[in-house]
């Protein structure tokens, strides 16, 4: 199979669109062949993908007979914000658009979820279109229909599932990426490895210290594969009540981590990767596994900033408590019992989640 053919997303309401893997110049005419109405559109991006593709991407609109106009945002995961979801419907709101009238996400996971959730808000709901210009937006976060923002309480506590009509994803514009960005998405895709197992992580494993490194001859096939994989879990489980939940591994412990230290002083991916870490200890605890001493060495070869001393345990506990994926109070962790093996638990005590980041942020017992 070529490491361009589209990846059809299938959902068992009966919903249906493509991941498409193709130049940006080429997004118009892709928008109007999958069923888009040529006219009006919203493009929602950052200061730096702006920067990079902006006018770029309103040419060619424009050269297609698209009507476009484009809200820059700061970059930055405080981006995602009650205040500039406003600036969204605002801009919205106020050109006058209709029900009919696409919007675009150009940028990575923040902008992604941002104007995701704008789309579904806005007139209660208008096509979506994902631009993901990130490693991590697209083997994840632009698929699957998962929108929102954050809140001081926690990261994603408001949203909504809204599934694009269309992803399109260009594996050029991953070149622009700094490198902290793209090691943010290596984390992503060792997750769906390890999550997902075989054909992905019998992929990635061997070749990991070269896509680290964005070596081109692998970058498109583990792409591809990645993107697979979450696409057929969406399929399967569109509103994660199920399988779905396999896909937060190592998320309990990195949306904490995140909210702890304030939005951004991690990438997402890093956190993921701390994360990673601390739920690998704690399988390990429940049940050891031939392939522990792999996944592990996967999950620290994804680069990860030194975590600040005076972080307490106690906040990273607080954190936790207020997750969305706790329910009636009780925290439920994705572990694995071996590659490819994942499953739910929610009777993990106190002592082990402490054991667990200690080993995750390399502190004493």
């Amino acid at each position: 199979m070529s490491d361009s053919e589209p990846i059809d997303v299938e959902l068992a309401s009966g919903l249906r669109y493509p991941i498409v893997f193709g130049a940006m110049d080429d997004l118009p005419a892709g928008m109007t062949r999958y069923g888009l109405r040529e006219g009006r559109c919203l493009v929602v991006s950052d200061e730096n993908v702006s920067g990079l593709y902006g006018e770029r991407v309103l040419r060619a609109f424009a050269r297609h007979g698209w009507d476009a106009r484009i809200v820059v945002l700061p970059a930055g995961e405080a981006t995602k914000s009650l205040a500039h979801f406003g600036t969204i419907l605002d801009a919205a709101l106020s050109w006058g658009i209709d029900r009919a009238t696409p919007v675009v996400a150009l940028g990575g996971g923040v902008i992604g979820d941002l104007a995701g959730y704008a789309a579904a808000s806005l007139l209660r709901g208008l096509p979506l279109v994902q631009v993901p210009t990130t490693l991590l937006a697209q083997v994840d976060s632009s698929i699957g229909g998962k929108t929102g923002i954050n809140h001081p309480v926690g990261k994603n506590l408001v949203g909504a599932f809204h599934q694009p009509r269309l992803v399109w994803s260009d594996h050029a514009v991953l070149a622009t990426l700094p490198r902290r960005e793209w090691t943010s998405g290596v984390a992503e895709v060792v997750k769906h490895a390890l999550i997902a197992g075989a054909p992905l992580h019998a992929l990635i494993e061997p070749v990991l210290g070269r896509f680290l490194d964005a070596e081109p001859g692998v970058v498109a096939p583990v792409i591809r594969e990645a993107a697979s994989v979450k696409a057929r879990i969406v399929e399967i489980d569109e509103h994660e009540s199920g399988v779905r939940a396999f896909l937060n591994f190592g998320h309990t412990f990195a949306h904490a981590l995140e909210t702890a230290l304030g939005y951004g002083t991690l990438t997402h991916g890093e956190a993921v990767a701390l994360g990673m870490r601390a739920a690998l200890h704690l399988s390990r605890g429940r049940r050891p596994f031939p392939g522990y001493e792999g996944a592990l060495a996967m999950v620290n070869a994804v680069p990860v900033p030194p975590i600040p001393d005076d972080l307490e345990l106690e906040e990273l506990m607080t954190a936790m408590r207020a997750d969305k994926k706790a329910e009636a109070r009780v925290l439920r962790f994705v572990l694995l019992e071996g590659i490819g093996e994942p499953l739910l638990v929610d009777d993990v005590s106190p002592d082990e989640v402490g054991a667990a980041w200690r080993f995750a942020l390399r502190r004493p017992g």
